[in-house]
């Protein structure tokens, strides 16, 4: 018998529908560890072959918790006190007590993430994300781009965590503080939020110590997990999470370097889950506590004129002396004296130093009369005004009309 003879089927002769093994020999032995190692490889290649990326587990982690997930974008309006050289202009001639002190307003904003705990639309997010929150506008666009006014709650300096709120006409989608992470060290943990604005970034590591003390931007946090997954600007209020969607904690900081300026690399850290727990538990006896908000009628700071508040521009009336100093014609228009950065005044061209001639159909020759004529305008609504310079010696008349829309 040669060694090719291992198996003589008895399927050739009909009577039987199996393999008898006749004879072994070493090569036998190696031609059928082979064959069990060809079959045993062709088998593991097709499983890998069916994996499914979106059965990962952090796949199924991020859709579970993404839903949840909001971008949180602030603006607050501050007003800045400023001099330059017209008014020192005012001074030399006129006196201090003349001069009415140079405001501009800016409007800052900011760019966080946050999360919603509760069907009814309640959100965890930083207190720095919305710090000053009654001098603030916080609007809120969830994961399916739905933009919402929402209203402050609650908040914490020390934790650095606070508490706000969106009403809408159905059931949000929410993370869930009933089971959260046990925050071991070494695990797989996933950073969810809007990072430098782009939303639904996801970024991972790992979890890499806990109860760290640090002081970032002046802020002192105490307690925080540290992870090595990328945490960015607009981050902050975010979620971090494990692979089985549970809540590690809230995304609150990223060290770029030492007390000693060191720079360093893959130290994030994020407030614990059972912090964050127990801080929406005493944000919601806070809310329950509180009245509905009421919408209410925008009314104007009765210490902004409402040249200011439409359209940026802060005047003055035109004496005759300053009149004569600027060599403007007397007794017609009203001085331009500021305006605000991207305002309308701003985006229509106009710089202080021009003349307000005309509002509407009508002349003006004093602040007064510009203010009642503005004082029905609602935002909105487009108001023509005829603005240059005209001066006393009749040359060099420059005179436009131009039509603004009040904010």
């Amino acid at each position: 018998m040669t060694r090719a003879e291992v198996y003589e089927s008895e399927t050739n002769g009909g009577a039987r529908g199996h393999a008898k093994v006749l004879s072994t020999t070493p090569g036998s032995v190696r031609a059928l560890a082979l064959v069990g190692f060809v079959l045993i490889f062709a088998r593991s290649t097709s499983l890998f072959a069916q994996a499914d990326p979106a059965s990962e587990p952090s796949v199924l982690a991020v859709a579970k918790v993404l839903p949840a997930v909001v971008n949180i974008n602030t603006e607050r309006v501050v007003r800045r006190t400023v001099r330059d050289p017209l008014e020192d202009f005012y001074a030399r001639f006129f006196g201090y007590d003349r001069v009415r002190p140079r405001q501009i307003r800016q409007t800052l904003q900011s760019l966080g993430s946050g999360f919603i705990i509760d069907p009814a639309g309640y959100i965890i997010t930083n207190q720095h994300v919305v710090e000053r929150a009654a001098d603030l506008k916080i609007h809120v666009t969830t994961n399916d781009e739905k933009t919402y006014n929402a209203h402050y709650i609650a908040g914490d300096d020390k934790t650095d965590l606070a508490f706000i709120k969106i009403d809408a006409k159905t059931a949000l989608p929410f993370v869930s503080l009933d089971d959260i992470s046990p925050n071991i060290l070494g695990q797989t943990v996933i950073v969810v939020g809007n990072a430098v604005g782009y939303g639904s970034s996801i970024s991972r590591g790992v979890l890499s110590a806990v109860n760290r003390n640090i002081t970032v931007d002046d802020i002192d946090y105490k307690n925080l997990v540290q992870t090595d997954a990328a945490i960015n600007p607009g981050n902050s209020g975010g979620p971090v999470i494990d692979i089985s969607g549970r809540l590690v904690g809230i995304s609150s900081a990223k060290m770029a370097f030492t007390p000693q300026g060191v720079p360093t690399q893959g130290l994030g850290f994020a407030i614990p889950a059972d912090v964050v727990r127990d801080s929406v538990n005493r944000f919601k006896k806070i809310a329950q506590k509180q009245p509905e908000p009421k919408k209410q009628l925008a009314t104007s700071d009765p210490s902004v004129s409402n040249a200011e508040r439409l359209f940026g521009m802060q005047l003055q009336n035109l004496s005759q002396e300053l009149s004569r100093a600027l060599g403007y014609t007397e007794g017609r228009g009203v001085l331009i004296v500021a305006v605000e950065p991207d305002s309308p005044a701003d985006e229509a061209g106009i710089e202080r130093g021009l003349v307000i001639y005309r509002v509407g159909q009508s002349e003006v020759n004093s602040v007064k009369h510009v203010e009642d004529l503005l004082g029905p305008v609602q935002s909105g609504t487009n108001v023509t005004f005829a603005i240059g310079i005209i001066r006393a010696s009749g040359q060099g008349r420059q005179l436009a009309t131009l039509t603004m829309m009040a904010r």
